[in-house]
């Protein structure tokens, strides 16, 4: 009898069923029980465990968002991840999708329990999801100690992401809070106790109260006046367009030309004999079948070859294996047979396409290791290439090298020198620096302002993002290296672009509206 009226009690309660099911494993409808609002939602172990389930929510929250918005970076960490490992992965792309899978868990279990106790059911989770909610917890936690710790830019990422996100996330929270307002209201209305309402209204009174009043203290430069905003910052192709073609090679250099970048970066290192060539790593084995072609000099530094020795590799093969970039889109049957038989570029060549497109080129010298014929005279011999081999033109060059600069000074006049590092105006301008190549984790609208009005402009890398361009753009920057020309080159404003009345008629219209349906589903 008892068992036919507790079934009768849920016969019509499908969605009850349904959330219980998935929560707690309990399928059978006589299995649970009812709390009244107000009591007591479970048992003492229960009540212990939700606090752990709400921080396994938040750190997964914590941890994609951060892991998101570092997309700008995944290259980088893949080629970090490549130099320990010795091999080639898309492990960014494995740990975004499982981060995404994990907040997607603790989200449903979190609203699966926020519905429970609206309808005022007692919770009691399945030990396979409490296992499931301290793995969530363990290995988020871990991730963002280990991203704090071996990462420590990446903060200045997630800070930097906030200037352009920060009103967006604020409405987000916001209707977060008009969400909650149901079960709160529902609890805090039917308890017995006046402490009993005050334990369960005053935290969200006070975190409502702390979001309605957080756009205070928000600051964007993409939040201004209309006719503020200066030109679009330059496109610098980051060894090319590697995007589109194998970096380094002339297939690369050309894609960037073709979709209108306006200058062109790469990195120089010296053949044994002498040769000026580009290659970013120390060895050949990423970007080259030398593998194949020299199997037992594959781990030799790359300056230890002779140039007729490089001319004998491929440099594009590995480019449509390894898609080295996340979204990499497929190439044309065209564009496969051209990267396929790229050779490795040498200086001379890069200045002359330069110089033939007007494109302004700068580059990263690597000096070549101890026993190396030519570690003392590489140097000059990178400006013999550059003032009697390609016969670049001198306003082109952005000479970024810090070493006997004023040497370089007195046998080139005309380079744009460029230096590396934020230092004091006074000092930049006795050596004559007309342009500073900074990490874009060093961005500040502040100080891009009064270098600006010293006439030194700001170069930003790497930039790969939309929403990092547009921070760049917002701030002032005059240019940023980027893999991304095809797709930056598209942007005709801003993203996030407002003015400040736009803003505040946002944040007033959404705070009002959220006060307004909370204050009706309180009264209801």
């Amino acid at each position: 009898v008892i068992r036919r009226s507790l079934l009768q009690r849920y016969e019509h309660q499908p969605f009850i069923s349904c959330l219980a099911g998935f929560y707690s494993c309990r399928w059978k409808r006589y299995q649970r029980e009812k709390a009244e609002p107000g009591k007591w939602c479970c048992s003492m172990r229960e009540c212990m465990f939700f606090p752990l389930l709400v921080a396994a929510f938040c750190f997964s929250l914590v941890f994609l968002y951060m892991w998101g918005e570092g997309k700008n970076d995944y290259n980088s960490f893949d080629w970090y991840n490549y130099g320990n490992l010795g091999f080639w992965f898309l492990w960014s792309l494995v740990i975004l999708i499982v981060a995404a899978v994990l907040f997607a868990y603790m989200s449903l279990l979190l609203v699966l329990a926020v519905c429970l106790l609206a309808e005022g059911q007692q919770l009691y989770l399945h030990w396979s999801h409490k296992i499931g909610t301290f793995l969530v917890l363990g290995f988020t936690i871990s991730s963002l100690f280990a991203l704090s710790f071996l990462w420590r830019d990446y903060r200045k990422t997630v800070r930097l992401s906030f200037q352009v996100t920060a009103p967006y996330l604020h409405i987000g929270a916001i209707a977060i809070m008009v969400l909650l307002a149901w079960p709160v209201a529902l609890h805090a209305i039917k308890a017995d106790k006046k402490v009993t309402q005050v334990i369960i209204v005053g935290p969200y009174l006070a975190t409502l109260l702390f979001l309605f009043l957080i756009p205070l203290g928000m600051y964007s430069p993409c939040i201004r006046e209309m006719g503020t905003l200066g030109p679009k910052p330059a496109l610098i192709g980051h060894r090319g367009a590697p995007m589109l073609a194998p970096e380094n090679t002339e297939m690369s250099f050309l894609k960037t030309i073709e979709h209108g970048g306006d200058g062109l970066e790469t990195d120089v290192a010296i053949s044994y004999d002498g040769v000026p060539f580009l290659m970013h790593d120390d060895t050949l084995r990423r970007t080259t079948n030398v593998q194949e072609v020299y199997p037992n000099d594959a781990g030799k530094t790359a300056s230890f070859f002779s140039w007729d020795a490089l001319q004998k590799l491929n440099a594009g093969t590995w480019f449509l294996k390894s898609k080295p970039f996340v979204g990499m889109g497929s190439l044309s049957k065209a564009d496969q047979n051209q990267a396929k038989n790229q050779s490795i570029y040498t200086l001379s060549s890069f200045l002359r396409l330069a110089d033939s497109h007007n494109k302004l080129v700068i580059f990263d010298l690597y000096r070549p290791p101890e026993k190396h014929p030519y570690r003392n005279l590489w140097l000059r011999k990178v400006l013999d290439v550059i003032l009697k081999e390609s016969k670049i033109k001198r306003h082109l060059v952005l000479w970024l090298h810090n070493g006997v600069r004023s040497f370089v000074q007195s046998v080139a006049p005309g380079f744009q020198h460029t230096m590396g590092r934020k230092e004091p105006i006074e000092d930049l301008l006795k050596q004559n620096i007309v342009k500073l190549n900074l990490v874009y984790t060093d961005m500040s609208s502040e100080d891009i302002r009064k270098y600006a009005e010293a006439n030194i402009t700001t170069n930003f890398y790497v930039v790969n993002e939309p929403w990092l361009y547009s921070l760049a753009w917002c701030s002032g920057a005059h240019s940023v290296t980027t893999n991304a020309v095809h797709l930056l080159k598209d942007l005709r404003q801003p993203l996030f672009l407002m003015t400040p009345q736009q803003y505040n008629i946002m944040w007033i219209l959404t705070d009002l509206t959220s006060a307004f349906l909370i204050s009706l589903i309180f009264a209801l």
